[in-house]
């Protein structure tokens, strides 16, 4: 057991080292989602609730999170195109020691996002200060894992040059099916069963309706949670025999 915490120890150092090296991407997966949010605020909040701060700030965290989908399997389809992890796959590490490895390295660049756009969030609505804004950063990242999974898993099937075409469809999903950017009250029911199904909708739904306060206890915080984790679960599983499964190709 400690030697296996030691393996995903050093092997998030490692890739926390290969994130930093590209400070450009970083400055960007956090500043284009904060101009959204603050443009979009006084563009739009005084023609829709959907802008309201409340809404927008969780919103623009989550949607922010599905980038996270195209930095890790980024991040995992160029180590398998490289030597490094030809090298490392005669170790004793174990698949899930690399795909925990991976996403712990993301997890505090998520951590990040959420803080800054919930403070930013704060200082344009003073409402948004409060013991439930602590809640929906903690919570929040629970859909970052399920992003970040799926890029592991993306990363693990795609080579690089097409990680980039299969992640935007998480994002397009994220941009798309959550609600975020539009009332969903005249929409079909086949189209609102479809959005409450998939994971883009609640992991939105968790973290909105933790900062805004839970009415109903299941249906605002339990089922959507338990919907993103389900999702959550199956991706990380997937992952790891996908990527176990291309370490016994080597």
């Amino acid at each position: 057991m400690k030697q296996s915490l030691a393996r995903i120890r050093a092997l998030t150092g490692r890739n926390i080292k290969e994130l930093l090296r590209d400070p450009l991407s970083l400055v960007f997966l956090i500043l284009m989602p904060l101009g959204m949010e603050i443009l979009f605020y006084f563009l739009f909040s005084k023609l829709t609730s959907q802008f309201q701060m409340k809404y927008l700030a969780p919103g623009i965290v989550v949607f922010s999170q599905s980038f996270l989908t195209l930095f890790s399997g980024l991040m995992i389809a160029v180590d398998r195109s490289s030597a490094f992890l030809t090298r490392l796959y005669v170790s004793s590490a174990k698949p899930h020691e690399f795909i925990f490895g991976y996403a712990f390295s993301l997890l505090p660049i998520s951590l990040a996002q959420s803080i800054l756009f919930f403070v930013v969030g704060g200082i344009i609505d003073p409402s948004l200060f409060s013991a439930r804004m602590i809640a929906a950063v903690a919570v929040s990242l629970i859909p970052a894992v399920f992003f970040i999974g799926s890029g592991i898993l993306f990363g693990s099937l795609c080579t690089e040059k097409s990680i980039g075409g299969v992640a935007s469809i998480l994002i397009a999903g994220q941009s798309m099916l959550s609600g975020m950017w539009y009332p969903i009250d005249g929409l079909g029911k086949g189209m609102l069963t479809l959005m409450n199904v998939l994971p883009f909708r609640p992991a939105t739904l968790l973290v909105q309706n933790l900062l805004g306060g839970v009415a109903s206890p299941f249906d605002d915080f339990v089922k959507p949670l338990l919907i993103v984790l389900a999702y959550t679960v199956a991706i990380f599983t997937a992952a790891i025999f996908a990527f176990g499964s291309k370490m016994k190709a080597k």
